[in-house]
């Protein structure tokens, strides 16, 4: 070999080990990597079954497991606009390049998933790839749901596959270039995807695994949880750590006793996520109302210990923008406090403080109550002007109360006033909304 060959060879060589070591480090840990135990396979796991269904379903039919699975994947959620069919699709994900929108997953043959066999359905779920080999976008979960037991995701498709088809072919998405080329895919899954099945740990308890797969494979927390990294995959670094998904704010997660669920005793946990609302905490909103009313709502008791026991397991991340404790309860006169916004301050007399009161202390339900919670204690305001553009519209427990959304009846202006008014009166540091901030709120979570 000459000189010149071998110099090639060695630049190669190293441009080879370069880009992978590059790979490794962009693409960071898995989910599971901080917990640290020895793994095992599933079949070679003995204290118990951390996969499928509760104990109480282990004998129900295959479509009533894949129900309960499927509830407890928040399926219907992103596979349903408003308005329209369950799991028809046709939901508008805004991304900045472009808008993404889910597909019919019912059984219908044309526009649906009617014609999926089992590994198809399975190339889907596990690995991102539709039946024509076209690679899916992540907005779809694939690489949270890669942990899923085949048995459980074809017990999905049972449960699928026994509703009515519907016929609904979703939009065309509008995304540029070059995000609009899903031959990318290819690439972006191979780095992002673990594409294994969920692997026991043996050095935790049953419970904790049992969480593990729920919160990870199932419930994909992850998603809405953790910070991006520069390939849009998750960030495992800063795991549970919060970040903005689809215009609202998905708060820290972590065992950080100051931003995240650390000071939470494990009945404000159990009751966040049973019924959305915790004293003390606030009540769920936006993407995370959704999860409880449709989701977490469904879990036997079991399942939601098993999920509080696992968070209290993943490393404290600090969320260094918010306060290291949140605001005390606000005077219950309006003419005591904050008052320097004058046009916050009418916009919530004449829309908010009936139902949520001067103080904060709501004299309407708890589940209205302001204080102590994150979204006014958050000097972005982000989820306080998203609640006030849509509302809420909750279902759980039985006799919550919704709050309308105010979206059309208050200009930008006014919104980005009320909610620098709400965060200043009620939380830490009030925010600095502007008309334009609230404009492109709007344009996140717009149909």
């Amino acid at each position: 070999m000459s000189g010149k060959m071998r110099i090639l060879t060695s630049v190669a060589a190293i441009a080879i080990v370069a880009a992978g070591l590059g790979v490794v480090i962009i693409r960071g840990p898995g989910p599971l990597d901080f917990a640290g135990g020895p793994k095992v396979a599933l079949a070679d796991y003995r204290a118990g079954k951390p996969t499928g269904v509760p104990a109480k379903l282990e004998k129900a039919s295959l479509v009533e497991r894949g129900e309960y699975l499927a509830k407890a994947a928040d399926c219907m959620v992103c596979h349903t606009k408003p308005g329209e069919k369950d799991y028809s699709g046709g939901l508008a994900f805004k991304l900045p390049f472009g808008t993404l929108y889910s597909t019919n997953i019912t059984a219908d043959k044309d526009t649906g998933i009617g014609n999926y066999t089992d590994q198809d359905f399975l190339n889907a779920v596990q690995h991102g790839r539709r039946r024509d080999g076209a690679r899916l976008y992540p907005a779809m979960p694939y690489t949270s749901y890669t942990f899923m037991t085949d048995d459980d995701v074809l017990a999905v498709k049972a449960y699928l596959f026994s509703l009515p088809a519907v016929r609904a072919k979703a939009p065309d998405n509008t995304l540029s270039f070059p995000f609009n080329q899903r031959w990318a895919m290819i690439a972006w899954s191979a780095v992002f995807n673990p594409d294994t099945r969920y692997m026991p740990d043996t050095s935790k308890s049953p419970e904790w695994n049992r969480g593990a797969y729920l919160a990870e494979a199932l419930a994909h927390c992850g998603e809405c949880h953790t910070p991006r990294n520069l390939g849009f995959a998750l960030d495992n670094r800063r795991k549970f750590a919060g970040a903005i998904t689809a215009g609202w704010r998905a708060f820290n997660i972590s065992s950080d006793k100051a931003t995240g669920l650390g000071s939470w005793s494990d009945a404000d946990l159990t009751s966040y996520l049973s019924l959305g609302h915790a004293p003390g905490h606030g009540s769920a909103s936006g993407p995370m109302g959704e999860a409880v009313d449709h989701s977490f709502s469904q879990f036997a008791p079991e399942d939601i210990s098993s999920i509080v026991a696992y968070l209290r397991s993943v490393p404290p991340q600090p969320s260094p923008d918010l306060p290291a404790t949140t605001a005390p309860v606000a005077p219950a006169s309006h003419k005591e406090g904050f008052t320097a916004d004058a046009r916050g301050k009418k916009v919530f007399a004449s829309a908010c403080a009936s139902c949520h009161g001067w103080s904060g202390e709501s004299p309407v339900s708890p589940m209205a109550t302001l204080t102590g919670t994150w979204a006014v204690n958050d000097p972005a305001a982000t989820n306080v002007a998203q609640i006030v553009i849509s509302g809420t519209k909750r279902h759980t427990p039985d006799g919550a109360l919704s709050m309308p959304a105010f979206g059309s009846a208050y200009t930008d202006d006014e919104i980005a006033a009320v909610a620098n008014y709400v965060t200043a009166r009620f939380g830490t540091k009030g925010s600095k909304l502007t008309a334009k901030d609230v404009a492109e709120l709007r344009e996140q979570t717009a149909e």
